[in-house]
């Protein structure tokens, strides 16, 4: 059985960030978060990462991560546009509308899938996940029998930005099973507690001990065709919706519901943290700074 691969998010636009927060630097070597998600991968038993990015930022990436991490990494890079597998009615109609970003996480993904011929693992690369997380995730993933999905949660309560609303798959799990997950785009501590308001302004509270998928998730690669029918009755219902976009955690919870796949919890007592917004990179830092002065990483991270 093949050693397991890291595909990491990396295609976004920051919009919220005011920039390319993929690259931004928040370690004092120059790594981006992705670096130490890279680094704890690699100590964990993955062997390959996959890039998902623009073809825009390709040039940038190469010269800045790719020539940070030298000959420690081997990698693959995927390219995700907005025409990107697209059929010609759906991309004339999005052409005409001005759209000029992606489809999505679960649209990116599919974009990688010539890259993917082992089980894998799928992460934001502005979110730092800790390395028990990765160290759970590969040895898990490294199972011969494997036949199953798997996912890390995090408490809900972790992994608010102080700064603004945040998006997060709410999970319900049943006997350390994912039963369901529910996106929920606009949660924000607030003086009464943690609420998720939608469009037309209700609100419901949330637990802070709600378990949230930071899309860290793990999968055998055998879900590619079911991932191709399902983005493909997307755009037969959203891909004339200028805002829209196809999600990982709703495509999860569409294998669940349809027995096509079972997705294990693992629990791991792992720190969470990440850049939504430009006001949250300083605490970032901080933090990786720490984590560095106790010696859970080199530095620099690359030698």
């Amino acid at each position: 059985m093949k050693q397991p691969t890291l595909v990491i998010l990396a295609a976004g636009m920051g919009s919220r960030y005011g920039g390319l927060k993929q690259i931004d630097r928040v370690g004092k070597g120059g790594e981006a978060l992705l670096d130490y998600s890279v680094f704890d991968a690699l100590r964990s038993g993955f062997d390959k990462i996959v890039f998902i990015i623009r073809r825009d930022i390709e040039k940038d990436f190469r010269d800045i991560v790719l020539a940070r991490m030298g000959a420690s990494v081997r990698y693959e890079l995927a390219f995700q546009e907005p025409e990107s597998l697209l059929p010609k009615d759906i991309l004339e109609n999005a052409r005409k509308m001005g759209r000029t970003k992606p489809w999505g996480t679960a649209h990116a993904l599919l974009c990688a899938e010539s890259c993917i011929d082992s089980p894998f693992a799928l992460i934001n690369a502005d979110d730092f996940y800790g390395r028990e997380a990765f160290a759970i995730m590969g040895k898990y993933l490294s199972n011969p029998a494997l036949c199953e999905g798997a996912i890390v949660p995090y408490k809900l309560e972790k992994t608010l930005s102080a700064t603004g609303t945040v998006a997060r798959g709410v999970c319900i799990f049943k006997d350390e099973y994912l039963e369901s997950v529910h996106e929920l785009k606009s949660i924000r501590r607030q003086e009464q507690g943690i609420f998720n308001t939608e469009p037309d302004g209700s609100r419901q509270e949330l637990a802070a001990d709600t378990p949230v998928s930071m899309n860290f998730w793990g999968f055998p690669p055998m879900i590619f065709p079911e991932l191709k029918c399902y983005f493909k009755r997307f755009l037969e219902n959203s891909g004339k919706d200028i805002k829209s976009e196809c999600y990982i955690p709703l495509f999860a919870d569409e294998l669940i519901k349809k027995d096509l796949l079972k997705i294990k919890a693992l629990h791991a007592n792992a720190e969470w943290f990440g850049v939504t917004y430009q006001d949250d990179k300083q605490a970032v830092e901080k933090r990786i700074e720490a984590l560095t002065a106790e010696g859970v990483y080199p530095d620099p991270l690359w030698k």
